[in-house]
């Protein structure tokens, strides 16, 4: 597996009582969605057009919440428009096809119920794709705020006083997605996503000031592009970056290896926290079998790491230890899902 080996950065702390220093690194971090390795073709379709039943409510809705026209529409495909273009730059998939279909919404503004599975497989079959991601779910809700404020307008005369006209406008867009796995009739993933944006324009009157109002179209298809990008990201590895502390007192070893340390000179740095292992203090043996513990984590050695966590605890008492050993436990099992994520055969 390719850049597994974390990326490091000490923070040191000043404070000469404290024990420990703070390590971060950086560590891969599963995708929270995991495609089957036989995925290898997939479509994209629109589901969130009205359908002939609901026309009406759709349209009473967008009168009451302000939608320009069309703003559904284009939000929605500028966020398939957005996925397509994410899911192509990644190599996961042989191919990524926007699918023409004519799939309708009973419910629109909320996430309807999942599509059946005679329906999915059909799409899949007339367009020979191994699974479907859907947009489910694209509604706008706007809503407008107007306010007024003494001021002084600059005229020919002089100075006059005079009211100023403000308008807010606030437009929420909810997003939702599923991906649908025919094989196993599985719903591999089902994620909405919520985002506010807003404007505000000011003028001598509220219709001047509501004038003013304007890019909100492109705003909407921004976000939608925005919305459509980062749901392909829920199927790509992430990095995080995480804390761990170390043990800096104890011996002299100890006080030579945080030298070490701050250097990134991490190598020798454990050839000195090795020689304390055995020392007759409990305490100080248990700080250096943690202390191998953090340098095997490190290197990629986690098993090692493991190895050393417990036996700070078991054989010395470090409560840091018993802690460590669950987070890198934890650790296993992520990167057991990223080899299977990896894993395209």
């Amino acid at each position: 597996m390719k850049n597994r080996l974390p990326i490091i950065l000490i923070i040191f702390a000043f404070c000469s009582c404290r024990s420990t220093e703070l390590v971060y690194i950086s560590v891969l971090k599963h995708a929270p969605v995991t495609m089957p390795p036989y995925i290898k073709s997939v479509g994209v379709v629109n589901r969130t057009m009205a359908s002939d039943q609901t026309k009406i409510v759709d349209v009473v809705d967008k009168v009451f919440s302000l939608e320009g026209a069309n703003l559904d529409k284009d939000g929605a495909q500028a966020s398939i428009t957005g996925l397509t273009d994410e899911l192509l730059k990644n190599n996961r998939f042989t191919e990524v096809k926007t699918l023409k279909t004519d799939l309708r919404t009973n419910t629109p503004g909320l996430f309807p119920t999942p599509l059946s599975w005679d329906v999915v497989e059909k799409i899949c079959k007339e367009n020979n794709t191994d699974a479907i991601f859907a947009l489910e779910l694209f509604d706008t809700d706007t809503k407008i705020a107007y306010s007024a404020n003494s001021t002084t307008i600059t005229t020919g005369l002089g100075n006059v006083p005079g009211i100023e006209h403000h308008a807010t406008m606030v437009t929420n867009i909810k997003t939702g997605w599923r991906i649908y796995d025919p094989v196993n009739k599985n719903i591999l993933d089902e994620y909405p996503l919520s985002r506010s944006i807003s404007f505000s324009s000011k003028g001598i009157n509220p219709a001047v000031a509501a004038s003013g109002l304007i890019g909100r179209k492109d705003a909407v298809k921004q976000v939608g592009t925005e919305a459509g990008q980062n749901y392909a990201y829920r199927i790509v590895p992430y990095w995080i970056r995480v804390s761990r502390d170390y043990f800096v007192r104890g011996s002299d070893n100890f006080r030579i290896g945080r030298r070490k340390a701050q250097t990134g000179n991490w190598t020798e740095a454990a050839t000195y926290w090795e020689k304390e292992t055995n020392n007759p203090s409990p305490k100080v043996a248990g700080r250096a079998c943690y202390n191998m513990a953090i340098i095997n984590e490190i290197n990629g050695n986690l098993d090692q790491a493991i190895q050393w966590a417990q036996k700070a605890y078991e054989n010395y008492n470090n409560k840091l230890g018993l802690r460590y050993v669950k987070i890198l436990n934890g650790r296993k099992v992520n990167d057991e899902i990223l080899k299977d994520q990896q894993t395209t055969e």
